[in-house]
């Protein structure tokens, strides 16, 4: 929570229409408003929003090349021949590695995988990777989560006799790689009618084709956990097919049993026996993950997640262990990373008045710079670019705000890089490090065609007023059924005006703030997390506060009450 709060944006709702929901299909008044701002006010969409099962699944055929792409693969399994699996390092590469693995060994398939080194073999599919494979035997390679924009490894791999199958989410270029197959989403001439897969997504769809093509379409329902991890990791919107995935994925997550592998690392995580939520996977299942494809090898993570038999528990254990301790390394990393990068901001102000951070430092780990680029919009509420300077060439990461397409700024800056790709809010980039002012200027030029001081302000969205005597638990129930929350299906956040703080605000752990609200004769604890710098401010006008809060549903000795987590707190008329 920032020691200065957004502005309070109240998110428009047409009342008619959620009336009408919330008559059909038997809801509470609230969960139809919000129903009705996330576009489901039809409430046959509501209803497969809410109750979300395999069959609203797509038909895997309809994306472009699948049909190529299993009639190959299906060859391959007969042939004997041997199938590689090219990954990429994150949580979403490294579930669609596993999963796809998974799924070809039990059709019967020769199968092995590779998952590039961050720092020794770079990002993505590139032409010594094929090299590599030919030489282990490899026939058929599949990448999944990368590929989309490397032409030069397709073009390898042809001249190698290899076939090439892609499947990737990433923004493709206008030219696609000569492959076999190219499985993506985003193609201009795919008619898939889910464009926002994550690569875990878009592996899945193969996995589903092929199971359907096998015959063994039972076994579908077993990659949807693994699936959800990467969906929920890869931070895609949370609607459509990735809803269906998520949803159910942690309803499986959460119920079990497991493999040995995932066992292990819920139990070294402290979720054996939880409800697992989207929380959980963002901020404890995937941050683990992630560090060691960020801090070693993603090799740790894929042996971990591949583990099956029972036998391999004390392995599975170390493992799981292994990756809390390179997560533990990625914090402190990180938390000197951040620290530097924000005294740039602060203090150069070439950097810190521009309306993208471009930043850069000698040395600072690859694996970190993502992260501290999330960081950094964080804090300022602008575009980020982190760069990690290594003898002559710059790595960089960045991030953006919902209103800047951080790819197509990069695109209109190619002629500045060696080398980019990604998404509208995530990007990386390789550059000749002489050139990183040019590129400051540049992408900023940008920027300042397409970006207004009012997009570079913080704003809350607010769904809408609720008060204090309208919070049931069967309010927060319903409400709690909109869940996983993430991009594209934000937690819900209400207003409630003229509020009392009648207990604390107390701090807790130095960072956070306790307090017992009291509007209208109603009382409920509320915690703001990363608010203990507002302590004072709040105590000054405690007697009459507007609050921004979430919903959240707590267990304490079998019963469950009703607790806010406050978004935002300002004196009431301010």
């Amino acid at each position: 929570m920032p020691a200065i709060g957004p502005r309070w944006d109240a998110l428009p709702c047409d009342d008619a229409a959620a009336e009408r929901l919330a008559a059909a299909l038997g809801i509470a008044a609230v969960v139809a408003r919000l129903l009705c701002q996330r576009g489901l006010s039809d409430p046959e969409l509501a209803g497969r929003f809410l109750n979300p099962v395999l069959d609203h699944l797509h038909d895997p055929m309809l994306l472009a090349d699948m049909s190529v792409a299993i009639d190959r693969i299906m060859m391959a399994i007969a042939r004997k021949e041997r199938i590689a699996i090219h990954g990429d390092y994150d949580v979403d590469g490294v579930t669609s590695t596993v999963m796809l693995r998974r799924a070809l060994e039990l059709l019967g398939g020769d199968v092995v995988h590779f998952i590039p080194e961050r720092l020794r073999d770079g990002y993505g599919l590139q032409p010594t990777a094929i090299e590599r494979l030919q030489a282990d035997g490899v026939a058929l390679v599949i990448s999944v989560d990368c590929g989309i924009r490397s032409g030069e490894a397709a073009r390898r791999a042809r001249e190698l006799g290899v076939d090439l199958i892609i499947t990737d989410h990433h923004e493709p270029e206008t030219q696609l790689p000569p492959a076999l197959a190219v499985i993506n989403p985003k193609r201009t001439d795919c008619r898939y009618p889910d464009k926002y897969l994550a690569g875990v997504g878009v592996a899945l769809k193969l996995v589903q084709a092929l199971c359907r093509r096998a015959g063994r379409d039972r076994l579908l329902p077993g990659f949807i956990k693994v699936a959800a991890i990467g969906t929920l990791a890869d931070v895609v919107p949370l609607v459509g097919e990735n809803r269906v995935i998520a949803k159910l994925g942690l309803d499986l997550l959460t119920r079990g049993p497991h493999k040995v592998g995932l066992r292990s690392l819920l139990d070294v995580c402290g979720l054996t026996g939880k409800t697992i939520d989207s929380y959980h996977i963002g901020f404890m299942l995937a941050p683990r993950l992630n560090a060691a494809g960020r801090m070693s090898t993603p090799d740790i993570a894929t042996r971990l997640l591949l583990a099956q038999d029972e036998s391999l528990a004390g392995d599975a254990r170390q493992l799981a262990l292994q990756l809390d301790g390179e997560n533990v390394k990625r914090q402190e990393e990180e938390a000197e990373m951040l620290a530097a990068a924000k005294r740039i901001v602060q203090t150069d102000p070439d950097i810190g008045a521009r309306s993208i951070l471009v930043v850069a430092g000698d040395g600072w780990h690859r694996g970190v710079i993502g992260i501290v680029a999330s960081k950094l919009v964080d804090a300022f509420h602008r575009p980020a670019v982190v760069l990690s300077v290594e003898e002559d060439m710059a790595h960089g990461s960045c991030r953006s705000i919902p209103r800047f397409d951080m790819l197509g700024a990069l695109e209109r800056c190619a002629g500045l890089l060696t080398r980019f790709g990604g998404h509208r809010q995530a990007a990386g980039l390789t550059l000749d490090a002489r050139r990183i002012r040019e590129l400051r200027l540049a992408i900023n030029a940008v920027a300042d065609e397409t970006l207004g001081p009012g997009d570079l302000m913080p704003r809350l969205a607010i769904d809408g007023d609720l008060t204090f005597r309208a919070i049931t638990g069967g309010v927060a129930a319903g409400v709690a059924a909109l869940a996983p929350f993430g991009a594209g299906n934000p937690r819900p956040v209400f207003a409630a005006r003229g509020v009392e703080i009648v207990d604390g605000p107390r701090k807790l752990k130095e960072r956070h703030l306790k307090m017992a609200l009291r509007q209208d004769g109603r009382v409920f604890r509320a915690v703001a997390w990363r608010a203990a710098e507002r302590h004072d401010y709040l105590t000054e006008h405690k007697a009459a506060l507007d609050v921004a809060f979430s919903l959240e549903q707590n267990q304490y000795n079998g019963e469950t009450y009703v607790e806010l987590t406050l978004a935002d707190l300002k004196s009431s008329g301010s």
